[in-house]
């Protein structure tokens, strides 16, 4: 409690310093409720085979009984109209209106305005519009009661109230109910010739898709039966196929028909009685409205397909949430969130989506199990936290949040072994990765290299909070963590990190999970890296990736050492050779030793696998990160790092959002063009001869490195010679 109350200290004197002034009227709530009720929503909408399917671990629910108030400096008396979802009261400095007024009149002077509200349903929240006051988010918001009454009948203020700023997203109309919300839809036909037998319709949209299946002309009386298809094997699979739809039909008149539940699919087989008629078969298309702010063209054709594909894919996977994919699970799952948030710089940088997802997953104390039960799951969300900050520059969030940082970490520590390690207990899920005879047995090395992470996470964290006690045990715990990783799993003759120990014994298996971490956490010497690079990245005797999802790092630790040109091959390679296949967005798994159906299945089902899946489109992000070289070097982008590879292309182009504009680059063997919006840039180049710019001075750092720096604003040229 002691603890809790420091923070709230801190927090309420340095939140102002941190937030602009008041912003227009907007629906608000307690922070986090929102969220968490709106993904309970949504992840409950799955079914499998037109049978509900809840998610796998705990759910946590909205408070129902929330007050808000705020203190306002009134110059004149005015009119606040007033608008909440739930059973509420009105208080001006603690005196109540009668009844469930929906205007009041604040006298001029100083007041405190205050409303508590129940709503079981959904999420309590307030809407007030008046001259000065209005709600947003620097109104404070508690779930618990802020008065008592002491045995004489008097009350007084309680001193240990836990009062949070309130949460909020884009609802500034009173007539945008956040309980009411939904994504935009539009209709879609296809232009594509139906396949029509007497009692059926066979529609291909012509490419991966995501919306409500609308029956047009519908009419008589019989079942009809809707066999939805990422594939065309599987919507003319009705046995196997992964989604359908029943609908029993008896209509007079011709109606058209939408379906309650949206649903991926490229194809739809619809199939009717003999009683039953249609006419046609459309759809609406739901999605997040989304505008992409970066870009990436180059000289290679297939690669700009690669990326233009990978960009579909993020946008069909990026809904209320950032979820893992559209067909099947269409649940928030951590490990695939987080690589959707460095996608999504790179994309749309779209900040609330993000801190969305975290507080969705993140849940509620107490905790009593790992984010979506999985031990490397919790760990990505630490990691996700410590990203969004230097992307972002949200020190806002981190304050607000940082106890359920703490909480979530001190479960971590308590399951850690007699060594300090962590192993899977009782209920935990190691995952890593989906791969033939993984061994997630004793302490696995990859999961200590995310742990050790997490922890330095939490330091940072904590410095951000003038937290300097939490400060200083995270930052030894992370110290301690990351000298017995090297202790206990390095091996001087495998020249890499094993997998695991044992009962305190290594094991002989290598893998690339914990070895690629290693090289872009930079926890590897120079020596280290080159030596992991050669024995286990580009050594085929090593268990070979077959999913996005873990090719998203290795890729990711070759580009790190300079590896653009093989990576770029790889790229073609594997996302390429999805494309032959026919993909018009990236899949959950790609192993291109199968062929014919069997590409389709996974999980023992013949078309279990996701053919839309978020951590697919992972080019996004390396070739925003580590091509065009864009990356912040402090929070929010104040100071930026350009470091171009064109990796064996002749050209490429490009812009990579940031909080406050883009930053825009064209590079060529011989010219380099680059502008930023805001902060300070540093251009770093290599060039076999003296670069020259006629804007600002070159500095050589070293040996054919040399580096310009770039102010906000203005357009800068360099004539180099590519090495």
């Amino acid at each position: 409690m002691m603890r809790f109350k420091k923070y709230i200290a801190l927090l309420t004197f340095t939140f102002f310093a941190d937030l602009a002034m008041a912003q227009k009227a907007t629906w608000i709530w307690y922070p986090g409720d929102y969220e968490i009720w709106l993904s309970n929503k949504m992840q409950n909408r799955r079914t499998d085979r037109g049978a509900f399917l809840p998610v796998l671990w705990k759910m946590d629910s909205h408070y129902v009984l929330v007050e808000f108030h705020k203190d306002f400096d009134v110059p004149t008396a005015e009119e606040v109209k007033i608008n909440v979802e739930g059973t509420y009261n009105v208080k001006i400095d603690g005196q109540a209106f009668v009844g469930y007024p929906k205007t009041i009149t604040v006298p001029a002077g100083h007041h405190k305005i205050s409303l508590k509200v129940y709503n079981q349903g959904n999420v309590p929240a307030i809407y007030l519009k008046g001259k000065t006051i209005v709600s947003d988010n620097t109104w404070q918001a508690t779930f618990e009661d802020k008065e008592w009454i002491d045995a004489t009948g008097k009350v007084s203020d309680r001193s240990d109230t836990k009062y949070l700023y309130a949460g909020s997203w884009n609802f500034d109309d009173s007539s945008s109910l956040p309980s009411k919300f939904k994504l935009p839809t539009t209709e879609v036909t296809s232009d594509i010739k139906d396949e029509r037998k007497a009692n059926s319709i066979f529609k291909d949209f012509g490419k991966e898709t995501f919306g409500f299946i609308k029956l047009d002309g519908l009419k008589g009386k019989g079942k009809l039966h809707i066999y939805y298809g990422e594939s065309r094997e599987e919507a003319m699979s009705p046995e196997h196929c992964e989604t359908l739809d029943e609908l029993n039909v008896d209509e007079s008149h011709k109606i058209d028909s939408v379906m309650e539940l949206s649903k991926a699919f490229r194809y739809v087989n619809v199939q009717f009685d003999s009683g039953v008629s249609l006419d046609d078969v459309s759809m609406l298309y739901e999605y997040a409205p989304l505008k992409d702010r970066g870009s990436f063209k180059c000289s290679d054709d297939e690669i700009n397909k690669i990326y233009d594909i990978s960009k579909y894919t993020l946008h069909l996977a990026t809904r209320e949430f950032f979820i893992d994919g559209i067909k099947r699970d269409r649940w928030v799952w951590s490990g695939d969130a987080y690589q959707s948030y460095l996608m999504n710089y790179y994309l749309f940088f779209d900040s609330p989506t993000v801190s969305r997802t975290m507080l969705a997953l993140r849940g509620k104390d107490p905790v009593t199990s790992h984010i979506n039960t999985i031990m490397d799951y919790t760990f990505y969300w630490f990691l996700g936290i410590n990203d969004y900050y230097q992307y972002t520059g949200d020190k806002t969030f981190i304050k607000q949040f940082y106890p359920r940082m703490q909480s979530l970490m001190d479960y971590c520590l308590s399951r850690r072994n007699k060594d300090g390690m962590m192993v899977g207990l009782s209920g935990d899920w190691v995952f890593i990765d989906w791969a033939d005879g993984l061994s997630k047995q004793g302490e696995v090395s990859f999961e200590q290299m995310l742990f050790c992470r997490s922890l330095e996470t939490m330091a940072n964290c904590a410095k951000l909070n003038n937290d300097a006690a939490g400060a200083a045990k995270y930052s030894a715990l992370a110290a301690d963590l990351k000298a017995k990783i090297f202790k206990y799993y390095w091996n001087e003759q495998k020249h890499a990190l094993v997998h695991s120990r044992v009962n305190g014994v290594q094991t002989a298996n290598v893998t690339r999970y914990s070895n690629m971490f290693g090289i872009f956490f930079n926890y590897f010497t120079e020596q280290q890296k080159q030596e992991v690079k050669k024995n286990v990245l580009l050594n085929d005797k090593i268990q070979k990736i077959t999913t996005p999802y873990m090719q998203f790092y290795e890729l990711e630790a070759l580009c790190a050492m300079g590896e653009q040109p093989y990576v770029l091959n790889r790229m073609k390679d594997y996302w390429g050779g999805m494309l032959k296949l026919g993909a018009t967005s990236f899949w959950e798994q790609y192993d291109p030793t199968k062929s014919g159906a069997d590409i389709y299945a996974m999980y023992g089902r013949p078309f279990g696998k996701s053919l839309c899946h978020a951590w697919g489109a992972s080019p996004i992000y390396l070739l925003g990160k580590y091509y065009l070289g864009v990356k912040p070097t402090s929070a929010g982008y104040k100071t930026y790092l350009v470091e171009p590879n064109l990796g064996g292309l002749k050209w490429m182009e490009g812009e990579v959002p940031t909080p406050d504009g883009n930053i825009k680059l064209t590079c060529s063997t011989t010219q380099i063009k680059v502008k930023g919006d805001s902060g300070v840039g540093t251009l770093r180049i290599k060039s076999k001869t003296v670069p020259v710019c006629k804007e600002a001075s070159v500095t050589e750092k070293a040996k054919g490195i040399y580096e310009v720096q770039i102010v906000k604003g203005k357009d800068f040229v360099i004539d180099y010679s590519a090495i």
